[in-house]
């Protein structure tokens, strides 16, 4: 497997259309097979009216099926998943952030800098 248990991610869901959710999940691998990955984690949904991503509250285990639709990034294992916010950075956009070392910039909204 190419996803371990135990490791950190965060799951992009493309969107078909512009008026589509748009939907990212942070989270902990519990299983990983060749045709989908099982995370324990936190589901953000982009709020129009705030302009931002904002956290669903309550933790929850999602089954991804891998696909073209979907875009997975490592996080680092020392992150904290509930400590992870999204940020708009003057030189970098949009980020996914710990608030220490860990930042992975979010090219879909580079274009908002």
């Amino acid at each position: 497997m190419i996803l371990e248990a135990g490791e950190k991610v965060h799951v992009i869901e493309r969107r078909y259309f512009t008026e589509d959710l748009r939907r990212h999940f942070t989270g902990q691998v519990i299983k990983c097979t060749e045709q989908a990955v099982r995370l324990r984690g936190y589901a953000w949904v982009f709020d129009k009216v705030e302009g931002q991503f904002v956290m669903k509250p309550e933790e929850r285990e999602r089954i991804i099926c891998f696909g073209d639709r979907i875009v997975i990034n490592v996080i680092p294992k020392e992150v904290n998943l509930k400590e992870i916010q999204y940020v708009t950075l003057p030189e970098e956009g949009l980020v996914v952030t710990d608030g220490k070392d860990f930042m992975l910039e979010i090219t879909e909204f580079t274009a908002m800098r």
